[in-house]
């Protein structure tokens, strides 16, 4: 008897012995598992080659300056730029309308360069220049709609009557619109000197941050111009990406020349709608 009772109890050691063993590996699998599933998050994502992000299909990005009525001196070259906030809101309406979602900068970025997935009929709206009738008329009717924009800011301006205050900016920051830089005071970049890169494009870029309490990270060329041979230099001063206006993109640098439009002020809302599918293929 004493012989079978020590023969049951070796025999439940080592079942004991295998279970824990058993245990002691899964968990090892489940450790090493779980540790190759944040590694491989961690992993850098691979960037998309010039030739890649100029393949995908373009995003529309639409560019204001002026939303206000016109005057009788201005001239009609000044009505594309000068949009009436009648027609403004017209031409908002359309796009929520049409089932146009908002997306800012950084979501742009990442569809271009990684192939981030976008909403149904993505969208940017954005706005040159620091104009006040860019807070008072156009931010609002945005909000109607659940839009957001990128307001590229000129520096200079700020402060000064007709333009928006710092308070303002920071405003449109922290309601989740993005702030971008649009140069000092709306200089050529094409006319760029060595010291213009730090008056032009480091300077503003601390002004605006400072503002937010946020990186600035996307410009916009006045008057849409650039050249190829200093595109590189926009990346070595901290930006991510710049819209240029309506021309061919650059080969080499297609993120630092992203394509908008102008929706001119004497345009109906079907003509716009028209100009988007027409202008972004």
């Amino acid at each position: 008897m004493k012989l079978f009772l020590n023969l049951a109890a070796g025999l439940m050691l080592l079942a004991s012995a295998c279970t824990n063993s058993g245990q002691s590996k899964t968990s090892s699998t489940s450790v090493n598992s779980d540790k190759d599933t944040v590694e491989a998050n961690d992993a850098p994502k691979k960037e998309a080659t010039a030739a890649e992000i100029l393949s995908r299909k373009e995003v529309p990005v639409l560019c204001y300056h002026q939303i206000r009525d016109w005057k009788a001196s201005d001239s009609k070259r000044a009505h594309d730029d000068i949009i009436p906030p009648a027609n403004f809101k017209q031409h908002i309406k359309m796009l929520a309308d049409s089932g146009y979602h908002t997306i800012l900068p950084d979501q742009l970025y990442d569809y271009l360069n990684y192939g981030t997935k976008l909403p149904e009929k993505p969208i940017i709206i954005s706005f040159d220049d620091t104009d006040l009738d860019q807070f008072t008329v156009a931010a609002p009717e945005l909000k109607k709609y659940g839009f957001k924009g990128v307001f590229f800011i000129m520096t200079v301006s700020i402060g000064r009557p007709r333009y928006m205050s710092k308070a303002q900016i920071k405003t449109l920051s922290n309601e989740g619109h993005v702030i971008a830089s649009h140069t000092w005071n709306h200089k050529n970049f094409t006319q760029f000197t060595d010291e213009d890169w730090e008056i032009q494009i480091d300077k503003p870029t601390k002004t605006l941050e400072t503002i937010t309490g946020k990186k600035v990270e996307y410009f916009a060329y006045p008057y849409g111009v650039w050249k190829p041979e200093t595109l590189h230099k926009l990346k070595e001063h901290g930006f991510k990406a710049a819209f240029i206006l309506s021309t061919k993109r650059d080969e080499t640098n297609p993120l630092f020349t992203i394509r908008r439009i102008i929706d001119p002020g004497r345009y109906t809302a079907k003509n716009l709608y028209q100009s988007i599918n027409k202008s972004f293929k």
